[in-house]
């Protein structure tokens, strides 16, 4: 009899300690290694910014956030691979606008909602649009070249890095806002996109920051203006297109993402250590240096932010005449 009442009590022990254990799922998280989804190719902006993070939030949590390039399809494979994993915080998903806020309008059936199936962890950074031109260009400011255009209807190349690609929509908006009648030319990528405004091959882009930056640093590229609504030290000395062109301020996101259902204590665990990581000094210069203006918030805060990025870019795709297919 002793020994079954010391089994009950044993047994009423563990059953009692059950609901504290589970309520604490972000005690020793994380324990292993982190699978770090990036939908793009290596060498991408997306990729080169997202590896910044990881490295620094390795460092950070002491366990190795593995990098898993998921590229194609506008970033829909990556994405729907981010959504159907396992739930637990050992997946997370490097976000950004192509595939979350263009993609839904060019694609009638998109294998995933950018909406519902993901959980909101943070806004990491907006990354500013540069117009970039071919140094051979004689336009030296947003004015002249508009008037550059204007004076040549229909015969100089707007490069982007494919249909439905975020240059792809930052340069029709440009185009539509100025009135411009220039010649879209998709390129299958950011890489060879800016290889062909260095070589003349496209005239003009506007295109990411992350993408552009060295090469304008190295004189390969003239950059005439930035899409962010005012000046900042991220394209230092590059000003507003805003300034020219009323109403042009279509820039890019960065976001951390995870699969539904991830446990919240995780997912709070999580933005806090990303909010101290991405803000630290050193990790703060290295995407700053890629043209990413810092940006943290709440989940639903980021949530809101991509409802309304959705809402804006279906304007563009409708006034650009792009139907979903």
């Amino acid at each position: 009899m002793k020994t079954h009442q010391l089994l009950l009590s044993a047994l009423a022990l563990l059953v009692s300690a059950g609901p504290g254990l589970a309520a604490d799922p972000a005690k020793n998280y994380p324990d292993k290694p982190v699978r770090f989804i990036i939908p793009n190719t290596p060498g991408a902006s997306v990729d080169v910014t997202g590896r910044i993070y990881a490295t620094a939030m390795s460092e950070a949590v002491a366990q190795q956030l593995v990098v898993d390039n998921r590229g194609g399809a506008g970033g829909a494979i990556g994405m729907e691979i981010g959504k159907l994993a396992v739930a637990d915080g050992y997946t997370l998903i490097w976000a950004s606008t192509a595939a979350m806020t263009i993609r839904p309008h060019i694609v009638k059936k998109l294998p995933y909602d950018p909406i519902k199936d993901y959980e909101f962890i943070t806004l990491v950074g907006i990354t500013p649009n540069v117009l970039v031109v071919n140094p051979k260009t004689p336009a030296k400011t947003v004015r002249e070249f508009v008037d550059w255009i204007k004076a040549n209807p229909g015969k100089i190349n707007m490069g982007s890095a494919g249909t439905g690609s975020q240059s792809h929509f930052a340069g029709a908006k440009f185009a539509m806002l100025a009135g411009l009648d220039s010649v879209h030319v998709p390129y299958k990528g950011g890489g060879p996109l800016v290889a062909a405004v260095i070589s003349g091959e496209a005239s003009w882009a506007v295109g990411p920051a992350p993408a552009n930056m060295a090469q304008i640093k190295a004189g390969r590229l003239r950059v005439l203006g930035q899409s962010l609504p005012n000046n900042s030290p991220v394209v230092e000395g590059i000003p507003p297109i805003v300034n020219t062109i009323p109403g042009f301020t279509y820039s890019g996101w960065l976001g951390l993402l995870a699969p539904k259902g991830t446990p919240k204590p995780i997912l709070a665990k999580l933005r806090a250590a990303t909010i101290k990581v991405v803000n630290a000094p050193e990790t703060k210069k290295r995407l700053e240096e890629q043209g990413v203006l810092i940006t943290t918030s709440t989940p639903e805060e980021f949530r809101k932010y991509v409802q309304k990025e959705l809402i804006d870019t279906g304007k563009v795709a409708k006034a650009a005449g792009l139907q979903p297919e």
